[in-house]
């Protein structure tokens, strides 16, 4: 009998420290920036965002919020389509992709997603796949 109880007290002892474990969630920060930049980020600047706008007129960048390390930019660009057609619009960027609206000498606007491609310049497509060479003025 006294096996039998060593053997269960064991058993018991092994259950509890192997036994279920809670799953630990990790606690994420809340934040307004957002992962995705879409094209209506361009359009206003929410509370949250106002905080930290910063205007400095050095900088291509017409402002900025944020802070260090998360800053998400606003740029006026101007480009070309593929037929060589002058589009010129607004969009925001976070480290290096963004979204934003151009405008086609048409005056129709189209909504793009960028992405910078080297210094001042920024790939740009729209919703059909159509690519646009950006600059950042």
């Amino acid at each position: 009998m006294l096996l039998k109880t060593r053997i269960l007290l064991l058993f018991a002892f092994l259950l509890s420290i192997t036994g279920c474990k809670k799953e630990q969630t990790l606690n994420q920060p809340h934040t307004f920036y957002k992962e995705v930049i879409n094209a209506d980020d361009r359009k206003a600047v929410t509370e949250e965002e106002a905080k930290t706008y910063h205007e400095d007129t050095t900088y291509q960048y017409e402002y900025r919020t944020g802070t260090s390390g998360n800053y998400e930019y606003n740029y006026d660009v101007t480009g070309y389509d593929a037929e060589g057609n002058l589009v010129e619009g607004n969009i925001n960027v976070k480290g290096k992709y963004g979204a934003g609206i151009l405008t086609n000498t048409d005056n129709q606007e189209i909504e793009i997603e960028t992405e910078w491609i080297r210094y001042g310049i920024l790939k740009a497509v729209d919703e059909q796949g159509n690519e646009y060479e950006l600059e950042a003025e």
